[in-house]
Formats: structure tokens, sequence, C-alpha cells
């Protein structure tokens, strides 16, 4: 199966340890198949005093050397040996669940990594193809996948050495004990056969509304302001009730499944069993066996029955570490949209960056039309239109989050998908629109790319992006926890405190994409002007819905559907008195005339 194929290649440098934890499996296994030996001979030498003379590997122990039958010297001879097989068993099982479970977490752990990693990789793009639930299962998958190969695999191995060896046994005292076992078997591959479907079947469903409860969850976590502010609980609790009941009514349908698969072996594994005592006493009245031998073989079989239901309950389980190890497969074998070249080129410090007749196309929807712009270093780009004219897109482009389909972005004139991503991706310090903090201080979430900034420099990327005064007044200052996502702070504090994080990464292009929306215009003014006089020689890239944001650039470009319109210095738009021209003086009235109002008495 190609399932199987594709995680045995995570697993295969565990080999040899996983080979010497089955070797001490199967020593442990032919220990405990001795103990029903000796069990024979304490039933007809101690027990009873049977005349005839013993046969097998334990003959020896009634040479007279250990003592004559129905004598405690005999006794305790064969009870040390029985002890012997026990404490030997014990410590072969302790080595192998110690090996096999030791390789298991590490596999485990190297699932979990290459999974995290392949995210990581991924596009936006693509990721969002998953909903939430599905990223989160990943990871009960790569429990469940590791399961596969440290318990189901193993247990196998061990249910079909002790088939081999308990048959030889069995031959070896009478092959008419071999009827039981080879009559029922039909019957338990047809069950097999018949219950393997379905459990697989219903381990997919189970998968699916573990997913579909996580993303319930998760989703109420974070919307949990906005499904309050619209009184919006009780639709909540319901969304939530349902997928509750769908994942236990999965579960429900694979537990009465393993309840029907338990009676149906459990009831053949007792036919077995009283089949097996039928045919010993049998040989025992015909003479052809001693009365030991009855509870030996009897034991034997019932071990071949127990055997063969494991290895169908293997089986059985093995349906949902395969169904895990698929999803894993399908995932990791998901082709990013964007890719990064072989021996692709180190991006240069200082980068002059040109847009050269750039089009993007995102599931058949145009949105940015033969762009055209020269950013040299250190120039200062204004970008500003209405809702959905591409104004995040394009900058997205530029750290190739979306591959452009028509033109090209070039860097001192190589084309960006020539560079390395890592080395493309650190000329750029971005502000996203939607501002993401980390459950961790203030000083950590600005230190993000650089964990061992020195205090100062995060003080001074702090004081920078105005939020220096807001943060000393928190409850423990640049120590404080903020909640998830931000959560305690304002908007406006949280844009400040992603602004400083860039800030703080110092790279050669400033982004930052209408991540000034929150702030009162005297604090963005502050900002700007500090961005203008301290980072003088990097280029920065302002787009905003509020055209006061860009007034100082020197360039400001008005997009709309996707395609540059109007462009020029904030004086050269005004004297053309387009689109920029109108939307910048509604904005301004606007502004006065609530400045009017607050003045008001």
């Amino acid at each position: 199966m190609e399932v199987v194929k594709y995680g045995f290649g995570y697993w295969k440098k565990y080999i040899p340890l996983a080979i010497i934890a089955q070797l001490c499996s199967f020593l442990a296994i032919i220990c405990d198949l001795m103990i029903p030996l000796l069990s024979q001979l304490l039933i007809d030498y101690i027990i009873r005093n049977e005349k005839k003379e013993a046969e097998g590997i334990f003959a020896f122990l009634l040479s007279g050397k250990y003592g004559e039958p129905r004598t405690f010297e005999l006794f305790f001879s064969i009870a040390i040996w029985f002890g012997g097989f026990i404490l030997i068993k014990i410590i072969f099982n302790y080595a192998r669940n110690t090996i096999f479970t030791r390789c298991g977490l590490d596999m485990e752990t190297d699932l979990r990594e290459v999974t995290y990693r392949k995210l990581m990789e991924l596009d936006s793009g693509t990721i969002v193809k998953y909903n939430t639930g599905e990223l989160l299962q990943i990871t009960n998958d790569t429990i469940a996948f590791k399961d596969f190969y440290c318990g189901i695999i193993p247990g196998m191995f061990d249910s079909v050495f002790v088939l081999i060896m308990t048959t030889y046994i069995l031959t070896t005292i009478d092959f008419t004990l071999l009827f039981i076992p080879v009559v029922l078997m039909p019957f338990f591959l047809i069950a097999l056969n018949k219950f393997k479907k379905l459990a697989r079947q219903n381990y997919q469903n189970i998968r699916k509304c573990n997913s579909t409860m996580n993303l319930t969850v998760q989703e109420n976590i974070e919307a949990v302001r906005l499904v309050r502010s619209f009184t919006n609980e009780e639709l909540e609790k319901r969304k939530f009730d349902k997928a509750n009941e769908d994942l236990k009514d999965s579960h429900i349908r694979q537990i009465k499944l393993s309840a029907k698969f338990d009676v149906i072996f459990s009831s053949i594994r007792q036919v077995a069993y009283i089949g097996s005592i039928a045919v010993s006493s049998y040989l025992v009245v015909k003479g052809k066996i001693l009365l030991g031998f009855l509870a030996t073989c009897s034991g034997y079989v019932l071990r071949i029955m127990d055997r063969i239901t494991q290895i169908n309950n293997h089986i059985f389980q093995a349906q949902r570490q395969l169904v895990a190890g698929e999803r894993i497969k399908n995932f990791m074998e998901c082709d990013s949209n964007i890719e990064e070249k072989e021996n692709a080129l180190e991006a240069p410090a200082n980068p002059h960056v040109r847009f050269e007749n750039v089009s993007l196309t995102i599931e058949d929807n145009q949105v940015l039309k033969n762009v055209t712009l020269d950013i040299p270093y250190g120039k200062k780009v204004g970008i500003v239109g209405g809702t959905g004219s591409g104004k995040s897109v394009l900058l997205k482009s530029l750290v190739r989050i979306n591959d452009v389909t028509k033109g090209a972005i070039t860097i001192d004139g190589t084309d960006i998908r020539d560079y390395t991503l890592e080395s493309l991706r650190e000329q750029f310090s971005y502000v996203f629109q939607e501002v993401f903090l980390f459950s961790n201080s203030v000083e950590s979430n600005i230190a993000f790319s650089r964990p061992n900034a020195p205090d100062e420099a995060v003080l001074r990327a702090a004081k920078n992006a105005q939020a220096h005064d807001f943060i000393k007044e928190l409850s423990d200052g640049y120590q404080t926890i903020i909640g998830e996502r931000g959560l305690g702070l304002s908007g406006g504090q949280k844009q400040r405190i992603s602004i400083a994080r860039a800030l703080l990464k110092d790279a050669a292009v400033l982004i930052f994409d209408d991540s000034t929306s929150a702030l009162d215009m005297n604090t963005e003014k502050k900002l700007l002007k500090t961005i203008k006089e301290d980072y003088p020689e990097k280029t920065v890239l302002i787009s905003a819905h509020r055209f006061s944001s860009v007034v100082d650039c020197d360039e400001i470009i008005y997009l709309q559907e996707g395609e540059i319109i109007e462009r020029g210095t904030f004086e050269e738009l005004m004297k053309l008195n387009g689109h920029f021209a109108n939307v910048y003086n509604i904005q301004e009235s606007q502004r006065k005339s609530a400045i009017d109002y607050d003045n008001i008495d």
C-alpha cells in the first residue's frame, strides 16, 4: 500500500532498534510457550504418578537427577524452571516495550516536525484549502500513524510467530489437535473482511467530525467578542451541539461495530477452546496423549485463537492508523503555489524594486492589471484606492505571498522568483492589515524577528512606533503578558506593537499595509514623521485608506480595479483634480466637520 510505503520512509531509520526489540519479543514468546510444557510435567508427574516415560524438550527433568515423580525435589526443580522462564519473559518484554515506545515517540516527533515545516512552507492560498480543524487534527494523525509501525506491525509479527511456534509444538504432540483451528479459520477471514471495510469508513467519519469540532471550538474562541456583540450565543451553542452530537454518533457507530466484532470473534474463540478440549479429551481416552497434555494442548489452541483474534484486531485497528497516514501523506504531497528554484540566488541588500507590466489573476479574478512601478532604494511610495482595488495584493506580491501571472517584479534587474524565499523576505519588514500578536510578553512580540535584541533596541523601536508611552503604563510594562491575538489591547495599541516589531527587524524595505487605520491622526502623523526622520535611507511603501497618510511620499499611485489610473506627487495629484484629489478633499472635509463638532460646547 502507498500509505504504508510512505510511512516506512520515516520508520526505516529505526529498523535496527526495531529488529532488536522484535528479537526480544520473540525470545519472550518462546519463554511463554515453554510454560505450558512445564505445566504438563506438574500434572502428570507431580499431581499424578504417570508411569509413561516423558518426551519432549523437558524430558531431562525426569532423569532422576532433579528428583523422582511426586516428590518436592522434582516439584522445586520444575518450579525453578517455571519461574526462570517467567522472569526472562518479563525482562525481554520490558526491553521490547521500552525500545518500541522510544522509537515510536521519535517517529511521532519526526512526523510533527515535517508536517509543521510543510505548513510553514505552504503559501497562504494553499493553506486556506484546509480549515483550521483539519490542520489541528494532523497532530493527532501523527500519533495514530506512528502506532501502526511501533504497535500494529510488531504485534502482527508476534502473532504470526506464535502461530508458527504453537502449530509446530502441537504437531509434535498430535497433528489432530490442529483440526479445530483449521476448520474455524475461514470464518475468521470472512468476518474480518466485512468488518475491515466498515471500520475504515467509520474512522474516516470520526476524523471528519473531529476536524469539524476543532474548527467550531477554535472559531468561537477567536470570535467570542463578535458573538457576544451580536447576542448570538444560542446560535453558536446549537452549532457546537450539532458538531458534538455528530462526533458522539460517529464514535457510537464505531463502538457498536467493535462490539459486534468482539462478540463474533469471542464466540469463534470459545468454540475453538471447547472444541480443543473435546479433541484432547478424546486423545487422552484413546491413550494417545497424557492427561497433562489436555490442559497444555487446549492452552496452545487457545493461544492460536487468541493470536488469530489479535491479528484481526490489529487489522481492524489499523484502519484508523491508515486513515491518519493517508491524511498526512496527502498533506505532505500538497504542492505549494510558491516554489523556490534550485540554486536560487541570495537577494541583495538595498534593493532597487521594479514592477514591470505586472498582472495577477487569483481564481479567475484579475486583481492586478499591467502595473509598472519603479522604486529605487530609499524611495517613499504611497498606494491608495478603494476597497478591493488591489493595494494589499500588490504589496504581498513583493514577498511572494502571491506570484504574478504576467510580467515580473525585479530587484536590481533580477526576477524575485530567482532569489531564495528567505533572503528575499529578509529585505522586507511587513506590517499586515490583520494584526497578530502572540500570547507572550510585549517585549517578546516586538523582538519576534530578533529574540536576542538588546533592550535599548526594543525600546527605540517602541518609541519610534509611538508605543512606548502606553506600554510603560501596562501592569508589568514591557514584560506584560498580552492575551491570545492581543486580547486586552485596543486596535491602535496592537497596530503600534506590530509596527515596532517591523522597525526592530531593520529591513531595507518597510511595508505598511493599512497598518495605521486604528490610530488617531495626531499619533499617525508623529509615527510617519519619526519614520521619515529616523529611517531616511530605507524604502517605505504605505498602503492606506486615509489619504493624509501618504501626502509626504515621493510618489503616490491610485489603484482602481487593480490598475494604476493616477500617479505623481501629492501636489501633482491635487493639481490633476482627479480621483485622488476628490477623495482627499472629501476626507479632509469630514475630518474638519468632526473637529468642529467636537469643539461645540
